[in-house]
């Protein structure tokens, strides 16, 4: 009897909404095509022990239960880049070498990795270091990656933060205030606009637009005296700026930082300036961990299928996209070096202005 191929498939980075539906819609297709799907546990993490972590996934494993799940089953690591790993005693290791080792004790024709720019440039580097076949999946709620219009996980962020701001705003009116929504983003806006537009912000701050606090206290006035409402709603993102120019962060165990606290930032300067009651949600890792929305399932299950086909095309070092309502494959070096912001000039952009929400600059 012939022994089946093995694609190998992890999941890296954060965890986000529809990482499962890809794992489904891979294993699916790749087994239709011939081959044994191993997941790898935990990221490049379960490549570091020996022998490595993994268990094979059939179709029977994956039922129309596991898209609806958020997270991921085979789990992730955002920790410790394999090139310069953190040791028990303080010290940083190389241990590249080991996980490659562990790919082809596994004896893959193919690795899928599912990833953020961070992850897939990792990933890359070891498939270059080893010879190793890569194929990129983009996910990130962030939609920063470059080269694809959509990620996986980001329409669920969306979504979650637009319900946010529509339960935000019935209290809003209920108490005379003006309620401030902190989301996720990284670096980008796409979170903010996206949901700020849907959820009904009346003020989107973002870090690609410089603010001044004098406008967005001038547009909090103006909404009360002018339009005769009682409330406002400021949708904020992670990485927005104070103005001084610092980014306020987070640190956690192990001194590592994250973004964290803008909205605390803009809640006592609005309520000094404008003299109105404002109350703070950090919607936070919230907008990770739901079911996915329908539109997140249907991505991750097309570049799950997708990638498939380019193993059996033998076309590696490529990550899928979407482009124009289909899925691509686009360099994976490429991808990881466009880093995709918002566009301040962008059709979302005119949009929210023409429909009154402020960005603080004008």
């Amino acid at each position: 009897m012939t022994k089946k191929k093995r694609i190998g498939i992890l999941t890296s980075g954060g965890d986000c909404a529809g990482l499962n539906a890809v794992l489904r819609a891979a294993v699916h297709a790749g087994t239709l095509a011939g081959y044994e799907i191993v997941g790898i546990e935990d990221g490049t993490a379960g490549l570091l022990d020996d022998p490595a972590r993994y268990q094979v996934l059939t179709p029977k494993m994956m039922d129309t239960t596991i898209m609806r799940l958020g997270g991921t089953i085979l789990g992730t690591t955002n920790k410790g880049n394999p090139f310069n790993f953190p040791m028990p005693d303080g010290s940083f290791k190389d241990r590249s070498q080991e996980i490659i080792d562990g790919i082809k004790a596994l004896e893959l024709e193919a690795v899928i990795g599912i990833g953020g720019d961070g992850s897939l440039a990792i990933l890359r580097q070891l498939a270059q270091q080893g010879g190793i076949n890569l194929i990129g999946i983009p996910k990130t709620i962030d939609n920063d990656l470059g080269m694809t219009e959509i990620s996986v996980g980001f329409e669920t962020a969306v979504w979650t933060a637009t319900e946010a701001l529509d339960r935000l705003q019935p209290t809003a009116a209920s108490h005379d205030r003006v309620m401030i929504l902190e989301v996720m983003g990284r670096d980008a806006g796409h979170i903010a606009l996206h949901s700020g537009i849907a959820g009904g912000a009346d003020i989107i701050l973002i870090p690609e637009v410089p603010y001044d606090m004098d406008i967005i206290a001038k547009k909090i006035i103006s909404i009360r005296e002018e339009q005769g409402r009682n409330f406002a709603l400021v949708c904020v993102s992670e990485a927005v700026k104070t103005q001084s120019g610092e980014l306020i962060e987070v640190e956690h165990a192990g001194g590592e930082k994250r973004y964290g606290g803008i909205g605390h930032y803009f809640a006592e300067r609005i309520a000094k300036m404008t003299g109105f009651e404002t109350r703070v949600t950090v919607l936070g890792h919230v907008q990770r961990g739901c079911s996915p929305i329908p539109a997140d399932r249907l991505i991750a299950s097309a570049f799950g299928v997708k990638a498939i086909d380019l193993v059996k095309a033998g076309k590696y070092d490529r990550m899928l996209a979407w482009s124009d309502r289909e899925v691509i494959d686009v360099p994976i070096e490429k991808a990881i070096e466009s880093y995709q912001q918002v566009a301040t000039d962008g059709m979302l952009m005119k949009t929210a202005r023409a429909l009154g929400i402020c960005f603080g600059d004008v």
